[in-house]
């Protein structure tokens, strides 16, 4: 059954019976076939079909959504089974919100493949709401989150401290201010801000409340490098990771705007949703834990 949940996913995927025979090196009355056992077996027609497209209905979404979520519970049981006989290796899917996955992750996993190389990581960056849907519907092994997080279903462990900071183009007035900035003169500026859903968008909201900012103009962008490229070309400023911004303010490109009570200090998260845990994981988790980027950056 696990073959022909497979299948369907990826015909869904690729809206195309065609293409699925060639990804899994079938022929397409082959793939048909997988098709029509499945639906059988559901009960129900689960794509509707035609010369120009084929498409889920809505029998077609539940299975898919489940399907997604058997398959990744059948890996992580598979994977757990190996490593009964096996050393460290194979698949190990890691989900990230952006400034992590892009500013910290690469370095933990190049440091863990140089002494576990048949460790096979597969990276996903996407906000903290869709890594955490991810982890819950086991299509992830591991995410890594920023900002407070809870969630029943799945398993938190804070494990590292992020230093926010409000940074600024090097022509921005503020930093040619002679008297000591004070957190007024910061309700006059237009923020950028990152999308609602994301870690940064909400340590921003905190920051604000905590302060009681209330700025005149937000200006929203959904990722952090269009954000430092947008605040160095002088659209306003903005409160990220000290690791997201370390390169723009050793090069003059951004600049760190000296206020009292910062850098906000918010909390990075491993979540999972297993108990069990294949030697993959379970090593990287230590990597994460005792890893020398989190200390140097």
């Amino acid at each position: 059954m696990d073959n022909h949940l497979q299948i369907f996913i990826t015909v869904a995927e690729k809206q195309s019976f065609s293409k699925a025979a060639e990804e899994h090196y079938m022929t397409q009355p082959a793939v048909s076939q997988y098709i029509r056992a499945l639906e059988d077996s559901v009960g129900m027609r689960l794509l509707e079909r035609s010369n120009k497209y084929v498409r889920l209905n809505k029998a077609g979404e539940i299975v898919y959504h489940y399907g997604k979520e058997i398959l990744g519970l059948y890996t992580t049981m598979q994977n757990l089974v190996d490593d009964l006989v096996n050393r460290a290796n194979g698949p190990l899917a890691i989900g990230a919100s952006y400034t992590f996955g892009e500013y910290v992750l690469p370095r933990i996993i190049a440091d863990m493949l140089e002494r576990y190389p048949n460790i096979e990581p597969a990276v996903t960056i996407g906000n903290t709401a869709k890594i955490a849907d991810l982890v819950a519907t086991h299509q992830l092994d591991i995410g890594i989150v920023e900002g407070h997080f809870s969630r029943k279903e799945i398993i938190t462990e804070e494990f590292a401290e992020d230093e926010m900071v409000i940074v600024a183009s090097s022509e921005n007035k503020l930093l040619y201010k002679k008297e000591e900035i004070e957190l007024s003169d910061l309700v006059k500026e237009t923020w950028v801000v990152r999308e609602r859903g994301s870690g940064t968008r909400e340590a921003t909201e905190k920051f604000f409340q905590k302060f009681d900012i209330a700025p005149f103009r937000l200006m929203h962008f959904s990722s952090t490098q269009s954000i430092k490229e947008s605040v160095a070309a002088g659209l306003g400023i903005t409160l990220l990771s000290k690791w997201a911004v370390q390169k723009e303010v050793k090069y003059g490109d951004l600049e760190i705007i000296p206020i009292k009570g910062l850098p906000f200090i918010r909390e990075f998260s491993i979540i999972t949703k297993s108990p069990f845990k294949t030697n993959a994981l379970e090593i990287f988790m230590e990597l994460l834990r005792d890893s020398r980027q989190l200390r140097t950056l």
